[in-house]
């Protein structure tokens, strides 16, 4: 399995040079290259949850457009390497993916892990970094996921989740805003939160760097369809930027009197 290859192109999308928000989806396609014989898989499994975050890039591709916002997309599989794991994350690289055993990233050397890393990761690493230096309007990080209705048998009653590591700023904001802009079920660090090790981008691009930053899941049932992403990302645009208008008011208490 070992490769020379070059790293795969990371998907990049223009912003219009003065949005406050950068997006990230680092799980926005199933893609992996024909050498990894599709790590052995077939086709239900590589299009189910656990190769990518089915509807996230539209979503992420609709906020581009309603937002004007710069976006670093996901290049390949998360089973070929998980973009928002550092490294030395034991699941950066699943052996397995809820309940299934993925055949082709058993038993890797360090050079194939190295190679991976290489091909994969910090390439994207680097496109992230290279979207907000080259933004300068860019104050608020935003990262967009999906996740399953049904997880091991157990129903998800959340629809969205708005998921923070230490710095709340964002979601606190966002959670202020969500009951009169969406009817989704909203909940704060769910399905999962930072001790499943999910806010890697979020602590190294946003909380690094000093910006504002949240991570979105949505869960997949609402986006099945170009209409439902769009609808969806609508909200999303107008929760955003409430959030934000929030954590930029030099006045909170006179917004909160109103």
């Amino acid at each position: 399995m070992t490769t020379d290859a070059a790293p795969t192109p990371v998907g990049l999308l223009a912003g219009n040079g003065f949005s406050p928000f950068g997006l990230v989806c680092e799980h926005a396609c199933n893609a992996i290259p024909a050498e990894f014989d599709n790590l052995g898989l077939g086709n239900k499994a590589l299009l189910s949850h656990i190769a990518w975050d089915p509807g996230a890039d539209a979503v992420t591709r609709a906020l581009n457009r309603l937002l004007g916002a710069p976006a670093v997309l996901g290049p390949a599989s998360r089973l070929l390497y998980d973009c928002n794991r550092s490294p030395d994350a034991l699941d950066a690289i699943p052996e397995r993916s809820e309940l299934i055993t993925v055949p082709g990233n058993q038993n890797l050397s360090p050079l194939e892990v190295e190679n991976r890393i290489d091909r994969f990761y910090r390439p994207f690493k680097l496109a992230v970094s290279s979207m907000l230096d080259q933004n300068a309007s860019v104050r608020a990080l935003v990262t967009i996921h999906s996740f399953t209705p049904n997880y091991l048998g157990k129903d998800r009653a959340v629809e969205l989740g708005i998921l923070h590591d230490r710095d709340s700023r964002f979601a606190d904001a966002m959670l202020q805003c969500a009951p009169r802009l969406t009817s989704m079920q909203v909940a704060r660090n769910q399905p999962y939160g930072p001790e499943h090790g999910v806010t890697h981008t979020l602590k190294v691009h946003g909380i690094e760097r000093g910006l504002l930053n949240v991570m979105i899941e949505l869960r997949s049932d609402h986006l099945k369809s170009e209409a439902q992403c769009e609808t969806v990302a609508a909200m999303l645009a107008e929760l955003l930027q409430a959030g934000f208008d929030i954590c930029n008011d030099p006045h909170p208490e006179l917004r909160m009197s109103n």
